[in-house]
């Protein structure tokens, strides 16, 4: 009977369903459903991870380079920012890779990361770049690390108000297992309206440990087949849009 070597690249495995994560190893895993989903949807996409440090959400760097090896494999790479701003500018870009139609893949799905003290400073990003909007075949979620009962922060802070006051929608996942799902639901949702989408990180959430369904097809998303599009499309990416029609 051949001897088995577990590692904790393990939980990356696709083909293993059903894991024990920590909230931030399911952000990493999230990456990799949402390329396997790509995939088996005959897309060629890439995956842009960047942000910047800090508690809650700390931990999510380590869980990335320890997957390395797992997310070249994927097209996907991380790069943490040299701040927040420059993380989320970087992401904007990532948007505009298909905007000449000369892009290497059909879209790049990104994460920028980061506490809350963090989306304070880059609320200009913010704003600029959910106006600009994301590309069909990319999407943005927004993973903003909240510290309501300041444990690890100057101060006790809250991102929905930011994330409103810069239109981003936001989810509120209620486990680890509801990260992996909102966070599918949040690209599908950011390709769909071309809007970048906010994924609420406590502490409750990203230093938790739970069992989770990481099935790839778990999540099933029915784009609205009722709603009429504005004239040009959905995407905001493409030249010559401007910020209020002009009469």
């Amino acid at each position: 009977m051949p001897k088995s070597s577990p590692s904790l690249i393990d939980k990356f495995d696709l083909e293993e369903t059903h894991q024990l994560l920590t909230g931030s190893q399911a952000i990493v895993r999230l990456m990799l459903m949402q390329h396997e989903r790509d995939r088996r949807a005959g897309l060629n996409t890439a995956g842009y991870a960047t942000g910047y440090r800090g508690s809650p959400i700390a931990g999510l760097e380590g869980a990335f380079l320890r997957a390395r090896s797992v997310i070249s494999k994927r097209n996907i790479v991380f790069n943490p920012g040299l701040n927040e701003d420059l993380a989320a500018t970087a992401l904007w870009g990532s948007q505009q890779s298909e905007l000449r139609g000369d892009g290497k893949y059909d879209g790049v799905f990104g994460i920028w990361y980061g506490k809350g003290p963090g989306v304070d400073r880059t609320g200009d990003v913010f704003r600029h770049a959910n106006h600009a909007g994301s590309s069909k075949h990319g999407g943005v979620l927004v993973l903003t690390g909240d510290d309501h009962t300041c444990e690890s922060s100057t101060s006790a802070h809250q991102s929905e108000f930011a994330m409103v006051d810069a239109m981003i929608p936001v989810l509120n996942p209620a486990g680890v297992q509801e990260m992996l799902d909102y966070g599918i639901y949040g690209f599908a949702l950011s390709r769909f309206a071309g809007v970048w989408v906010s994924l609420k990180c406590v502490k409750d959430n990203m230093e938790a440990t739970a069992t989770v369904d990481g099935r790839v097809d778990r999540i099933e998303v029915k784009a609205p087949d009722d709603f009429v599009m504005p004239p040009g499309g959905r995407d905001g990416t493409r030249w010559g849009s401007s910020v209020l029609p002009r009469g």
